[in-house]
């Protein structure tokens, strides 16, 4: 059996190319959507203070449990039980699946700058039918590619992310000498928006969340990691080299065209607007940038998701047959359930044409509580052993995991507890099929069954709705 296992470069590159996915080209359009300047400068602070605390967190958490492989499904289960530890496993895992199927969507959305037109349209919004059928034929492509081995797909990983920062650096550094202050504070506090200040910063929370959702991808692989010490480190420089991207494409765009101009853009807007400035070719270059970065996102968000529901089989939190492996290595069971689950959504968008917006922000609620269990847990490490600086550290990420759920609203939050629900029957069913059969503690019962009545009763709000 192969013994190969990733480097620091290539656990950089995994968790810097699972951040700078197809986010990172509709972020522009997407912040100008909701919030004006000074909003977006408040929103980036918060996220950029929080997602810091977070990446140390994992950091520090590496270092100190390093007997715990898997990281969010991990770190959850061993400091909070089994339930929690499987519905931080099942929200991770499902946030992974809409992204997979989000990053195929906006291929296909940006493709559309090429075969649409005002009287025909081919492609559309990444949700016609003949783009469904062109994102199933990439999906299974990637698919047998991870097949092959996690250290095959990583290596390939590498130089993606090297592909796509080259557009990225183009389009900073075109932006910066085509930038003009007054298109930047024109309408600075977004009053044509009729939001205050404050409600405009809270809407840019779940997507500057999920911009930066994949920081735990080092940690999530950490059993196929060289060396243990690689693992925070390669998350704390993608963290820094991500944040410096996200603030100039986000800042500089506004610079370029009004705010309100911006947001009326068709996604993926940073094509629109490096064809502003340098005409058609921008069109051509950041779609070509877009689909080399999708792909190496995908490729890394493939490894992850399949990776997440490997671990939990392991310990009969899914069901034992997904821990099985290929000769190369592979979560080959996993990555099967994984790409069938995605092979579905894509169906279920070309019949209710769903966008791209929706996935965003489905896919960013269901990773809140897994993130806050990581800052969580943390502290609960850290609080016996009287370590001052670790606990505030814990803290931080914690109080930045409250601040994400309070910021997306108790809708939301409930529509997430909905997805939950359906995760539970399999985790019982795991209990219960396992090699050694395991029956829930009272405890655990009345955690199900709280989650399943508050999923019921968010169903049943939404039909008499």
């Amino acid at each position: 059996m192969s013994q190969k296992k990733l480097g620091f470069a290539a656990l950089t590159a995994l968790v810097l190319s699972s951040m700078l996915g197809a986010g990172v080209f509709s972020l522009p359009q997407n912040m100008a959507a909701v919030a004006g300047p000074a909003a977006l400068l408040c929103g980036w602070l918060i996220t950029g203070v929080g997602i810091i605390f977070l990446a140390l967190a994992m950091l520090l958490l590496s270092r100190l449990r390093p007997d715990l492989d898997g990281g969010i499904f991990t770190y959850a289960r061993d400091g909070f039980g089994e339930v929690i530890g499987f519905c931080s496993a099942w929200g991770y895992w499902l946030c992974a699946v809409i992204a997979n199927v989000s990053y195929l969507v906006i291929v296909f959305s940006a493709l559309s700058f090429f075969t649409d037109s005002p009287d025909h349209t081919l492609f559309g919004e990444g949700n016609t039918w003949p783009a469904v059928a062109g994102a199933s034929l990439l999906l299974w492509m990637i698919h047998f590619l991870v097949l092959r081995g996690v250290q095959t797909a990583a290596s390939i990983n590498v130089l993606a992310t090297l592909g796509k920062l080259i557009p990225l650096c183009l389009f900073i550094i075109i932006a910066i000498v085509a930038f003009r202050m007054e298109n930047f504070s024109y309408d600075f506090s977004g009053l044509t928006l009729h939001q205050p200040l404050w409600s405009q910063v809270k809407q840019t929370m779940l997507i500057t969340l999920w911009v930066f959702i994949g920081v735990e991808g080092a940690v999530v692989i950490s059993a196929r990691a060289s060396h243990r010490r690689d693992v925070g480190r390669a998350t704390l420089w993608a963290v820094v080299a991500a944040l410096v991207v996200y603030l100039l494409v986000t800042l500089l765009s506004l610079g370029i065209v009004p705010r309100e101009q911006l947001a009326a853009m068709h996604n993926p807007s940073m094509a629109g607007l490096l064809a502003t400035i340098i005409g058609p070719w921008g069109t051509v270059v950041i779609v070509s940038g877009l689909v080399l970065s999708v792909s190496g996102a995908y490729l890394s968000w493939t490894i992850m998701a399949a990776e997440i529901p490997f671990l939990a089989a392991k310990t009969d939190a899914f069901p034992r047959i997904i821990s099985r492996q290929n000769r190369h290595e592979a979560p080959a069971a996993s990555l099967w359930l994984t790409n069938g689950c995605v092979q579905a959504c894509l169906l279920i968008i070309g019949i209710t044409h769903a966008g791209y917006g929706t996935l965003l922000t489905i896919a960013s609620e269901m990773v809140l509580v897994p993130y806050l269990l990581v800052g969580l847990f943390l502290i609960k490490t850290v609080h016996h052993k009287g370590m001052s600086a670790p606990w505030l550290i814990g803290l931080g990420a914690s109080v930045y995991g409250l601040w994400l759920l309070y910021a997306s609203g108790p809708e939301n939050l409930l529509m997430s507890v909905m997805l939950y629900a359906p995760g539970l029957l399999v985790f019982i069913f795991a209990r219960y099929t396992a090699p050694q059969p395991m029956k829930l503690t009272r405890k655990e019962y009345s955690l199900t069954g709280l989650i399943l009545l508050l999923a019921l009763a968010t169903g049943i709000k939404l039909m008499l709705a």
